[in-house]
């Protein structure tokens, strides 16, 4: 585990409660995890909101190691939050590692707790400070599909006018234009999702008749300013379709989003 002090402050509320204010928090990162969390020195939580939760920390906190929002090794305790009437199951835990000891790490789930980092909201996960995020314009040709489209393949989008989207740690993403996908193969589904370095992913599509590819395609309406070029774009994941970059198949990658487990809308 890697850990870092953070010159940030970092606030998490459930409503109008303040849960958690601190200036010093401390950024880990776990082993073979993508993506970083906060630990919280106790004098900066609100500790007489949290419970003992009864469950059993041993396999309901961890149904993944590609969970953003659960624990990623052996914890020590796990905490209820009760805001007046509201009680929020596994919010925050206490992990079994000498590198957070007595410290406590918040679950970043939807519906739990609002974040601030200063006065700006992030949601998702923390903002890791060494990761980088950039979009371009590009005139490559790209082909996405699934599977070969001359056989039993379905294609799923052609165009010469993609936005490459580099960010560290993950396979880079071609985002096509709209008119440029295929929606005969494609359908919308509901799933929407949030990213700290590039907004909310308002729109997800699966392709049709496919319950093995739900959720594969995504666009952000209105992306934050630094990636602003991929607004009304559509990504597919990488790891789960076929791309074809200037006549060159591309290996579909491996990274956390192959695992089911992780991707919006996993259940």
């Amino acid at each position: 585990m890697r850990t870092e002090p953070i010159d940030k402050r970092v606030r998490g509320l459930v409503g109008d409660t303040v849960v958690v204010d601190t200036v010093r928090p401390l950024l880990f990162w776990e082993d073979d995890f993508p993506v970083p969390s906060y630990a919280f020195d106790p004098a900066d939580v609100r500790t007489d909101l949290l419970m003992p939760t009864q469950t059993d920390p041993t396999h309901a906190e961890r149904p993944s190691r590609f969970d953003f929002f659960a624990p990623k090794g052996p914890v020590a305790q796990v905490f209820d939050l009760v805001v007046g009437d509201r009680t929020l199951a596994r919010a925050a835990w206490r992990r079994d590692d000498p590198a957070l000891a007595d410290l406590i790490v918040f679950s970043w789930r939807p519906g739990l707790l609002r974040w601030l980092e200063e006065s700006e909201e992030v949601g998702g996960h923390p903002r890791d400070p060494h990761k980088r995020v950039e979009a371009l314009a590009s005139d490559r040709h790209v082909v996405v599909s699934l599977g070969d489209p001359t056989s039993d393949g379905v294609a799923l989008g052609e165009t010469r006018r993609p936005v490459l989207l580099f960010e560290t740690g993950l396979p880079t993403r071609f985002y096509l234009p709209e008119e440029d996908i295929s929606t005969e193969a494609l359908e919308p589904s509901r799933t929407t999702s949030f990213c700290p370095y590039k907004g909310a992913a308002d729109r997800y599509w699966s392709v049709r008749g496919r319950p093995d590819a739900t959720d594969i395609a995504w666009s952000y309406a209105a992306p934050f300013p630094a990636v602003g070029k991929i607004a009304g774009r559509v990504a597919f994941y990488n790891e789960l379709v076929d791309l074809t970059v200037d006549g060159v198949r591309l290996e579909r990658t491996d990274s956390p989003f192959s695992s089911r487990a992780h991707r919006p809308g996993a259940e």
